[in-house]
């Protein structure tokens, strides 16, 4: 007997579906599922409220119809055997509300991609709170030039397959894994339908406000998680974070470990680390033995730690130094991690995800390795519902270091914010002005975007964070720097 949400399913074998339906199609996780499935050869459909680019161009190239808005009408056009239920969908929505009376079978992404694909894998999942989509796109990358042909889904548009999926016919499929809740009726993690084998833990710090009490709360998931893991499996973790390592404990698998910090008591580290326009290069520890050089074309400690996991993980799947050490070198990286968006009069503009106070001070830092002798300008944008609270207000104060000068926009009023824990940006700007950065904020995009057009000078990295649009903020800077022509 179907309960209130509906026939919703938790397991489906492969071969009983054809036509597939997915509901909030044009997210980026979502629309790429899509195409997975498509490339997997089922018929697939998909609704949502507005379909925009590049999503819009990318469902219609890969040939999916995407229908709009959500009506239960879409369902009489699609006929699907199975609807698929993105986690942004609310219970109320009139296409997920037919699903549930027309028992429907359903199914969460988390759920489907779990059991059409990854039941026959051997799943490696990245999950942590920093890192997750550079390290799972570099992890595939990899396994891909060692001719392993895997299959992958990441929350990036990697460049050198200048997408988020690859359907593979290896046995292993990378996935990122997120610590977000599921579906309306299922408010567990993502990662905890994964079926992970081998597992990278990247780091664990407070994080997504919204559906998360407090740090013990936000651990618990990751200890779920970390359970899931087979006797023969394996879980590659990170010494930087002490608690990340207790949680290791809970694993019945292989637990291996890895720092970005030459001499560390870890199982791969890295030794006579150096940092320039080509990126990281430095000799890969293992267990004390020197395996050989990697070079990875993209800057900061932060990507160091990334390699050697992916490394770490890659020898746990019978890679050569060798094979690992091509993938390395041939990466291109992902979209909005240090990708250079444009250099008009010689005032490079830079855009970057990162918005945790970690992932900007690392951000920075990384920037400040590659470009040493230029002046950088790290623009923030708190948008994530954590940046927007006070939980990170001193954390925030001490990100910025390295910039020259930081410039800051003042979040609008969010209704999951409660009043009085919202991110006070004059106060994190004063603390950064007593460190010596001069620091502004701005209230909205367009003068945000008229200040730094009009006070850029030749020769300057502009380092833009967010984990959103910004309001197009870095397509309105550039054509702004671009009508100032050559100026120098």
């Amino acid at each position: 007997m179907a309960d209130d949400n509906g026939n919703v399913l938790e397991t489906i074998s492969p071969g009983a579906v054809r036509r597939i339906h997915l509901v909030g199609v044009a997210g980026t996780g979502m629309g790429s599922f899509a195409g997975m499935l498509k490339s997997a050869g089922y018929e697939v459909t998909g609704s949502d409220e507005n379909v925009y680019p590049p999503m819009s161009d990318m469902l219609r190239n890969w040939g999916i119809q995407a229908l709009t808005p959500y009506s239960p009408e879409n369902l009489d056009v699609a006929k699907p055997d199975l609807v698929i239920i993105g986690n942004v969908i609310r219970r109320v929505n009139p296409e997920a509300t037919a699903v549930r009376e027309r028992r429907i079978p359903q199914m969460s992404f988390p759920a489907a991609l779990g059991s059409l694909f990854l039941d026959r894998s051997h799943s490696v999942v990245v999950a942590g709170t920093h890192g997750k989509t550079t390290t799972s796109s570099l992890m595939a990358h990899v396994l891909v030039e060692a001719g392993r042909d895997p299959s992958f889904l990441v929350g990036g548009v990697t460049q050198n397959y200048s997408g988020n999926y690859r359907v593979g016919k290896g046995q292993h499929f990378v996935v990122e894994g997120d610590e977000y809740d599921t579906a309306y009726w299922d408010k567990g993690s993502k990662f905890l339908h994964y079926r992970p084998k081998t597992a990278i833990l990247t780091s664990v710090e407070f994080d997504h406000a919204d559906i998360f009490k407090d740090l013990p709360h936000y651990e618990a998931t990751f200890d779920k998680f970390i359970r899931l893991i087979p006797k023969d499996g394996r879980l590659v973790v990170c010494t930087a974070y002490p608690n990340a390592m207790e949680l290791a404990k809970a694993c019945q698998g292989q637990v291996v470990t890895y720092v970005a910090k030459e001499g560390a008591a870890a199982d791969y580290t890295p030794r006579g680390i150096r940092f320039g326009p080509e990126g990281a290069r430095f000799e890969v520890v293992e267990r004390g033995t020197a395996l050989g050089t990697a070079l990875l074309p993209l800057s900061g400690m932060h990507n160091v730690e990334n390699t050697l996991a992916v490394v770490a993980a890659a020898r746990g799947l019978g890679l050569t130094f060798g094979e690992i050490a091509k993938g390395l070198a041939t990466f291109r990286g992902v979209k909005r991690r240090q990708e250079v968006r444009g250099e008009p009069g010689g005032i490079l503009v830079v855009d970057d995800f990162a918005h945790h106070p970690t992932a900007v001070r690392e951000t920075i830092a990384a920037i400040r390795h590659r470009y040493p002798e230029r002046r950088l300008w790290a623009i923030f944008e708190p948008r994530s519902n954590t940046s927007r609270r006070n939980i990170h207000q001193e954390d925030y104060a001490h990100s910025f270091t390295g910039a020259t000068r930081a410039s800051l926009k003042v979040p609008e009023r969010h209704d999951k914010v409660p009043t009085g824990e919202e991110l006070d940006v004059p106060r994190v700007c004063e603390e950064l002005k007593a460190q010596g950065i001069a620091a502004d904020h701005a209230p909205d995009v367009p003068s945000l975007v008229e200040r730094v057009a009009r006070e850029a000078k030749y020769g300057d990295v502009l380092l833009v964070m967010s984990n959103g649009a910004f309001g197009g903020f870095i397509d309105k800077l550039l054509v702004a720097l671009r009508s100032r022509g050559g100026e120098r």
